[in-house]
């Protein structure tokens, strides 16, 4: 029965070309534009670490003094706070970090220096950030201690000035310091770039720092501070005087992130208390001066606070989807017209036996026809769109693409889509009374 109705849709199709032309068009405008938007959404909403995003955890507090009291503390913590919470050692892993601008020098004679990203972090951030490499690997924690000259670098950078080769064991020049490459990550394009997200929820929709690449450049803590101390970036000082940038870690300024990998609830509960114990036992000494202000937030919801998805990309889903409703109540307009413009043939059915079930049944089929193919036309909107926005000036840009999931719900939509369209339409046909269509022929 049912090859039966899907026959009779294709023959009531094409016997109404422009109205069957225009349900489909407006099925696949829709639909394009909101999986458009809906891959976009989904860029930015992801989750950056799938298994272990739920045991990444950033711990805060106010090192502040002065006569300003904050509401919230600040994104990221001073020097000593930071390395007494790290060298305590608490957590399974633990991550100091801090974000700097370097000056490259090419070994490769004619080339002119060049500024990269540079992270300065601790031996754990790459395990604990499952952070791939192509060669070699991460500097142990004993030459970290010593200050070891030794970097990571992106497989950008390594393409840059070795031309893709293994450069492990070879030298660097990096604001004048001579360092050894001791590992080349493979690519690694985290989305967004969720260990160094700091004061996103003010930047206005600004997505550069966010879905940006990589750091190019990664040193040991030590080395960071030795050779990068005057170039680290961003940072928040509360003392009268200047700040001396040569002199960071003794400095009045908020400039240095932790994170901390936590496996379980116990873990958790137990850093949340040395935490507490930690900011108390500061302030009995008089180096923290304010009022406790401690915060532990996982990775989603440090994400969340601050506001990685941007305002405009929301409004836009939400129109987008507003738009695709619109255009199912045309769909559902036409679709009336088209089901009671062929009343009297339902009338005739009716005559012979066929019960409003049936007629129902083959009417929804005709609505589902059509949504499929609007679906499939709404699918290589879907493409058009999104190779448009590939085009734009965004940071996010290069990573938006159509997979598989988006693709199987998109049909899956204008499928759903067009048979709750076809209700009441084929609803409304399969009540043509079938008297008074013969008394009309």
């Amino acid at each position: 029965m049912l090859g039966y109705y899907f026959f009779l849709a294709l023959r009531s199709l094409r016997r109404t070309r422009m109205l069957t032309a225009l349900m489909v068009l407006a099925i696949a405008v829709g639909i394009g534009a909101s999986m458009t938007t809906l891959s976009v959404m989904f860029l930015l909403s992801g989750d950056p670490l799938p298994a272990k995003s739920g045991k990444l955890f950033f711990p805060q507090l106010d090192p502040s003094t002065g006569a300003t009291l904050r509401h919230t503390p600040m994104d990221l913590l001073d020097y000593t706070s930071a390395h007494d919470l790290w060298q305590a050692h608490r957590a399974s892993r633990q991550a100091m970090l801090a974000n700097a601008a370097t000056r490259v020098q090419p070994t490769v004679s004619g080339q002119a220096p060049f500024i990269v990203q540079t992270l300065a972090t601790t031996s754990d951030f790459f395990p604990m950030f499952n952070v791939p490499f192509r060669y070699g690997g991460a500097w142990s924690a004993q030459d970290e201690q010593r200050a070891a000259r030794e970097v990571v670098i992106s497989s950008t950078l390594n393409q840059r000035l070795f031309g893709g080769a293994n450069s492990v064991g070879r030298d660097v020049v990096i604001n004048g310091a001579q360092l050894r490459v001791v590992g080349v990550l493979d690519d690694w394009r985290p989305r967004p770039r969720f260990y160094m997200v700091v004061g996103a929820r003010f930047s206005g929709g600004d997505t550069a720092d966010l879905y940006g690449p990589p750091h190019d450049v990664y040193l040991p803590m030590p080395t960071g501070i030795d050779i990068a101390q005057a170039d680290m970036q961003p940072f928040t000082c509360w003392s009268d005087g200047m700040v001396d940038p040569h002199h960071m870690t003794t400095a009045a300024c908020a400039w240095v992130g932790l994170w901390v990998e936590l496996p379980d609830v116990a873990a958790r509960d137990a850093y949340r208390r040395f935490l507490e114990d930690y900011d108390d036992q500061q302030r009995s000494i008089g180096r923290l001066t304010h009022p406790k202000l401690t915060r532990m937030m996982s990775l989603h919801e440090w994400l969340d606070f601050q506001q990685v998805v941007p305002a405009d990309v929301k409004l836009q889903t939400w129109l987008a989807f507003a738009f695709l409703l619109i255009c199912l109540f045309n769909t559902v307009g036409l679709l009336l017209a088209k089901f009671i413009g062929r009343s009297n043939e339902i009338g005739v059915r009716r005559a012979l036996g066929a019960s409003r079930k049936a007629i129902f049944g083959q009417c929804l089929v005709e609505a589902g026809l059509i949504g499929l193919i609007g679906g499939l036309f709404g699918l290589f909107m879907t493409v058009a769109g999104i190779y448009a926005i590939r085009q734009q000036p965004v940071a996010y840009a290069d990573l938006v693409a159509v997979d598989m999931p988006v693709f199987v719900l998109a049909l899956a939509l204008s499928l759903g889509a067009s048979l709750l369209a076809g209700v009441f339409p084929a609803f409304r046909a399969s009540r043509v009374a079938p008297a008074l269509q013969l008394k009309v022929q």
